[in-house]
């Protein structure tokens, strides 16, 4: 499956639980979060001790999200993506976004994608959402250049 077609699958998913937001309104995963709730999907932040964030009940894990979701995005250290990756197996989640943009640091752990691969989940461990959900310049410049540069299969 092609980059395109895998951050396609993912973006088909709609309810989509989204790791690494801070407390803080201004943080990374902050932002995809809302702009995926703008976007109409159904999300979940995930957060081990926050009651709510962005104004939305929070959940310290994937287990603890009533219904389940079907896809996870994961804006952590690679050592807490691993814990996430895993627990998103046991659970059957067939969707899972590794934060990395190769422009600072990454999400991605080699080893749980590794573990999504043998599992057949669908892994994506470059770039970003907010390359494909109506980009701001700057991230139409980054997913520019990581084509460019040859990490978009």
């Amino acid at each position: 499956m092609t980059h395109q077609e895998q951050v396609r699958s993912f973006l088909a998913q709609k309810r989509i639980a989204v790791s690494g937001l801070s407390r803080t309104t201004d943080s990374g995963a902050g932002a995809i979060y809302l702009k995926l709730r703008t976007h109409g999907y159904e999300v979940f932040p995930l957060h081990p001790e926050a009651e709510t964030l962005h104004g939305d009940r929070c959940y310290p894990s994937l287990s603890a999200i009533p219904g389940g979701v079907d896809a996870v995005f994961i804006m952590n250290s690679p050592d807490i993506t691993g814990q996430i990756t895993d627990e998103a197996l046991r659970l059957g989640i067939q969707h899972v976004w590794m934060h990395n943009n190769t422009f600072m640091g990454s999400s991605a752990s080699e080893d749980a994608v590794a573990r999504c691969r043998a599992a057949g989940v669908n892994v994506i461990a470059v770039g970003c959402p907010m390359m494909f959900l109506d980009p701001d310049v700057g991230h139409g410049m980054m997913c520019w250049m990581l084509r460019l540069m040859g990490k978009f299969r």
